[in-house]
């Protein structure tokens, strides 16, 4: 049994200057689908959220939505008040009645994704900026909810955090990510824009490759099947044809055209299934053991008469070709550290040490080389010329960014007319056209497409060097990285060995250790006090004491009681989203259980003491 249908587009085109970016193009979506938008940088993705948020109108075609249906939308960019406050800009999308049943869900969201309401928007860090633009789209609990890129600029935490809540929305959603993992946990459908055509998947993201591959081998066998025809047909017509038989000039031109279908279509194949080219990394030569040595450091800045202790008496060791995944929260410190390696920073206490011998190439998330004047041949070869040298050979600027998907035709436009993901693409073009003996990416992987994605993780598998990767990216840090450095805020740094998977499953085991430590502490101070006393004179309460001490033990269970209660029905994931009221009735009852029952349990130990002392 389908659901309801919200949203439709039925035979639409749409050009762009004249070019048409799709057309004869139909779509559906349904109440509860959860749909990965595919398709290569230029295929008309960010079109399609257009259309749907009424943004964009069709030059052709049919469009039907259900009336009523809301739709909410987070652009890769959007516009704000400099001078209004967080709280403002998350409600400002809320109007008529429906301002005072949301207003307390600027708060739950806002703490979740970790934004101070009462600050001016102009405040705030790019990354930030961001979060309050997801604030905003979420709080607002459209039917059907539009995503572009909402990782860009997450934090793992905060990533997850959104995971859940998406997958316990209760509206339709489509989203447009290069981040795999987040894709493969949130959908249950994809529409793959490929060529001008919209192809859907009745499944997730999860099994996007699987099903892509079988699409496109019945695509190559049905070319080969049609060139076999054009073939035979060719041979049929080199043998001659004679004029006066008009079937015999219809044929001929058949096959004309037969050909030149086939070349054309053939020719749409090899560009869909065309990957980034690259050449392999040589080995990077240098007799180095040792990168670069922490020793005791020290390192805090002050904001707002706050100290924010980044590194705390922090020792590390990087050796040659050691890969390493660094993440954490924003603002505990992942770039500060990078640029302590550069020399951009010092250290307040404690000494760094970095070999002399040792070259970097640094891979900016801000991408602050990149000047909007210059064009894209001027970052290639900033000195002129037409020439680049790709690791120790020369290289056609245009041709060695046409390796990177970059039209030769836009290699003199200004880098101010590129799109985020363009841009950093230019900056991997330039930093990997010559890499050193030591690679540090801060967040390569945002805005890219899966395409410039991928080749960029087979580039650094095959890099012989010493990574050092900043990224949110879980999929990206699992395939490329073999150690983790785990920045958790307060200057505590946690180093792990293998990738983020690796990382989580040992946070995990750590949480669960520390839970059965605290039980077992928790069960042998009671066996200590009842042993204590088995042998000594009790010395006699007063009667009110006495009757208090009897009767904490039944107050200590029924409190536990309560508290395994409240936990059960708060781990129900739709009791915020259908009871809010409840919700947060059983959660202040939840603190409120667990402070009577931390003092109650002392007040028992206390009482015990008195007595058998």
């Amino acid at each position: 049994m389908s659901s309801q249908l919200l949203f439709s587009v039925k035979d639409a085109s749409v050009r762009y200057k004249e070019i048409p970016v799709f057309q004869n193009l139909s779509l559906n979506i349904h109440q509860g689908k959860r749909i990965a938008l595919i398709g290569k940088n230029g295929a008309g993705k960010s079109t399609i959220m257009n259309i749907i948020s009424g943004i964009k109108d069709l030059d052709e075609g049919d469009k039907w939505e259900e009336p009523g249906v809301s739709v909410g939308y987070l652009g890769q960019e959007f516009e704000f008040n400099n001078f209004e406050t967080v709280f403002d800009f998350i409600f400002s999308n809320i109007l008529g009645e429906e301002r005072e049943l949301h207003k307390y869900k600027v708060d739950i969201i806002a703490e979740a994704l970790s934004l101070d309401v009462k600050k001016q928007m102009k405040m705030l860090s790019g990354g930030q900026i961001r979060r309050a633009g997801i604030a905003r789209a979420l709080v607002e609990e459209p039917d059907i909810l539009l995503l572009d890129e909402p990782t860009n600029h997450l934090d793992l935490n905060i990533i997850n955090w959104l995971e859940q809540y998406l997958n316990n929305y209760k509206g339709s959603l489509l989203c447009i990510s290069h981040d795999k993992k987040f894709l493969e946990n949130i959908t249950n459908q994809v529409f793959w824009l490929d060529r001008g055509k919209l192809r859907v998947s009745p499944k997730g993201f999860k099994y996007f490759d699987e099903w892509s591959e079988i699409l496109l081998d019945q695509e190559a066998r049905e070319l080969q099947r049609r060139k076999q025809i054009v073939a035979e047909e060719i041979m049929w017509a080199s043998r001659g044809v004679k004029a006066r038989v008009k079937r015999n000039i219809n044929r001929l031109n058949k096959v004309k055209q037969m050909r030149e279908k086939l070349k054309a279509d053939e020719s749409m194949f090899r560009q869909a299934t065309k990957k980034i080219s690259f050449e392999p990394i040589k080995d990077i030569e240098t007799n180095s053991k040792v990168i670069a040595e922490f020793f005791k450091v020290y390192k805090e800045f002050k904001e707002n008469n706050k100290t924010l202790s980044i590194l705390n008496g922090f020792n590390l060791r990087i050796k040659r070709g050691d890969r390493i995944g660094i993440i954490g929260p924003n603002g505990t410190g992942k770039t500060t550290f990078l640029r302590l390696i550069l020399n951009e920073l010092k250290a307040d206490k404690g000494s760094i040490k970095i070999n002399k011998n040792i070259e970097f190439s640094y891979f900016d998330q801000n991408r602050s080389d990149l000047k909007k004047k210059d064009t894209l041949k001027d970052v290639m070869v900033p000195n002129g010329g037409d020439y680049i040298e790709v690791r120790g050979k020369m290289r056609h600027v245009y041709g060695y960014l046409k390796d990177f998907m970059f039209d030769p035709s836009i290699v003199l436009e200004r880098v101010s007319s590129l799109s985020g993901g363009q841009k950093n693409r230019l900056k991997l073009a330039k930093v990997l056209a010559n890499p050193k003996s030591c690679l540090i990416l801060d967040e390569p992987t945002n805005d890219l497409d899966m395409e410039t994605l991928d080749m960029l993780g087979e580039i650094l598998i095959s890099y012989k060097g010493t990574l050092l990767l900043v990224s949110h990216d879980r999929d990206f840090l699992d395939q490329t990285v073999t150690k983790i450095l785990s920045f958790e805020g307060d200057g505590v740094v946690e180093e792990t060995i293998g990738g983020y998977s690796d990382y989580l499953s040992f946070k995990n085991s750590k949480l669960t250790q520390n839970s059965k430590n605290y039980n077992e502490e928790k069960s042998s101070k009671f066996k200590v006090v009842a042993k204590s006393g088995e042998n000594k004179n009790i010395k006699k309460l007063t009667y009110k004491l006495e009757f208090e001490l009897n009767s904490l033990p039944s107050k200590i269970k029924n409190l536990e009681n309560d508290i395994n209660d409240f936990n059960e029905k708060l781990s129900d994931p739709n009791l915020y989203l259908n009871e809010p009221d409840i919700f947060f009735e059983i959660t202040k009852k939840l603190e409120k259980s667990k402070e009577d029952l931390e003092y109650f349990e002392n007040r028992w130990l206390e009482l015990e003491e008195i007595k058998n002392f």
